[in-house]
C-alpha cells in the first residue's frame, strides 16, 4: 500500500534545514515590531505592502532581484534584541513544522551598522537558537558567513570569529554572496585558517555562476559540503568526482527558481541528482524571502518532481548524515529518526486500513 503524501503528512515527519539564513527568514509582523521599537522607518509599515516588497515570487528576474530585500530586514538586526530574537523565532517557525536539527547561517559584519562588536552580534544569535531548543524540540547550530563581494580580509576575520565560538554554538563558516565576478579561490586564506582550526566548511557554489564555482570550493577552499550546486550537472566529471566523495548538496528548490539558477521548477536537477546517487539534501534558503518552509520545499519536489515516499525518505535521512555534528550525536539523531518514521508509516497505513475497511 503506498503512502499518500500530503503537505500534513510531510509535516509530520522530522526534518533536517542545513541551509536557511538567518535574515532572510524573519517574520514579517516582527520586522515592523522592531522597526518601532527601535525608532527605524521602514519604507512602509504597513504588513501587506512591506510583504510585498520584501517577499520574492515568479515577478523575481534574477539573484540581485532576489536580494533587495536584505537591506530592509538588516535595518532591524542591528541590535542585540532583534538578532536574539529573529533566530529564536526562527528555531520556533522550524520546530513547528517538525524540524529537529537545523543550521543557521548569517554574516555578523552585516549586522555591525549601529556599532555592535563582532563577538556581541555572534552571542546575541547564539543565545536565541538556544532558547529557542530550550523551549522547543529542536537542535540547531550556527553557520557563519564570509562575503564574496567584500575584500578577503573581511572573511578572514570572520573566520577568526567563527574559530573562537567554535564548541560555543558555531559549527561551521561558509562563503555566500554573489558569485560572478567574486571567486571563491581569493577567499583562500580564511579557508586554510577554518580548516587548520578542524572547523567545518561550506560553500555557497553552482548557483549564480557555473561549475568552476563548485571546482574553486572543493579543490581551493577544502568545502565539506556545496550551498546550491544547480549548475553541477553542466560538468559530469566534476559531477562524478562530488558523488564519489559523498559531498552533500545543499538543495533549494524554490529560492533557485526565484534567482533564475533554473527556468522553472521542472528544470531543476535534483531529480536527476538523487536518481544518480548524489547525496542531495533538501533545504528553505531564505524562509521569508522566498515565502517557504521545509515541508513546501519537499512538496515542490513530490509535486513536480514526481519524488515519492521512498526517495523523500533517503532525503530526509541524507540531512541528518550530512549534518555539522559529531559522529555519535548524529548517528543518534539517525537512530531516531528511522525509529519515528517507522512509527510514522505504522500510524498512516493503520489508519488507511481502518478507514478503507469502514467504507
Amino acid at each position: 500500500m503506498k503512502i499518500k503524501m500530503t503537505k500534513e503528512f510531510i509535516r509530520k515527519l522530522p526534518k533536517t534545514d542545513l541551509h536557511v539564513h538567518l535574515d532572510g527568514s524573519v517574520r514579517i509582523s516582527t520586522i515592523i515590531d522592531l522597526a518601532k521599537k527601535q525608532k527605524i522607518n521602514l519604507p512602509t509599515m504597513d504588513e501587506q505592502e512591506l510583504r510585498k516588497m520584501i517577499v520574492c515570487g515568479e515577478h523575481t528576474v534574477s539573484l540581485e532581484d532576489y536580494l533587495r530585500g536584505f537591506d530592509i530586514v538588516n535595518m532591524v538586526l542591528q541590535d542585540k534584541e532583534g538578532l536574539k530574537r529573529a533566530a529564536y523565532e526562527l528555531a520556533e517557525d522550524a520546530a513547528q513544522e517538525n524540524v529537529r536539527y537545523m543550521e543557521v547561517r548569517y554574516s555578523p559584519i552585516l549586522h555591525t551598522h549601529k556599532g555592535l562588536k563582532l563577538t556581541e552580534i555572534s552571542q546575541a544569535v547564539i543565545d536565541g537558537l538556544k532558547q529557542g531548543e530550550r523551549d522547543f524540540d529542536i537542535k540547531t547550530g550556527v553557520i557563519i558567513c564570509g562575503i564574496r563581494n567584500m575584500d578577503p580580509y573581511t572573511s578572514l576575520k570572520l573566520a577568526e570569529l567563527a574559530i573562537a565560538f567554535k564548541n560555543k554554538g558555531v559549527i561551521g563558516f561558509d562563503l555566500a554572496g554573489g558569485e560572478y565576478n567574486h571567486p571563491a579561490k581569493d577567499h583562500k586564506d580564511a579557508f586554510d585558517l577554518a580548516l587548520k582550526n578542524n572547523l567545518n566548511i561550506t560553500i555557497h557554489a553552482g548557483e549564480a555562476y557555473g561549475t568552476e564555482s563548485i571546482h574553486q570550493a572543493i579543490h581551493y577552499c577544502g568545502t565539506h559540503r556545496i550551498g546550491h550546486g544547480t549548475r553541477l550537472v553542466e560538468d559530469g566529471d566534476l559531477l562524478n568526482y562530488v558523488n564519489d566523495h559523498r559531498i552533500p548538496l545543499e538543495i533549494c528548490i524554490k529560492s533557485n527558481f526565484h534567482t533564475k539558477a533554473v527556468e522553472n521548477i521542472q528544470s531543476h536537477p535534483i531529480d536527476f541528482y538523487i536518481d544518480y546517487g548524489l547525496r542531495v539534501t533538501i533545504n528553505t534558503d531564505n524562509r521569508t524571502i522566498s515565502d517557504t518552509t521545509v515541508t513546501d520545499e519537499y512538496m515542490l519536489a513530490i509535486n513536480e518532481l514526481g519524488l515519492d515516499y521512498q526517495t523523500v525518505k533517503n532525503v530526509i535521512l541524507n540531512g541528518f548524515k550530512s549534518a555539522f555534528l559529531p559522529y555519535k550525536e548524529r548517528v543518534r539523531l539517525i537512530n531516531q529518526t528511522l525509529k519515528e518514521l517507522d512509527e510514522i508509516e505504522e500510524s498512516e497505513l493503520k489508519t488507511r486500513v481502518t478507514v478503507k475497511e469502514s467504507l
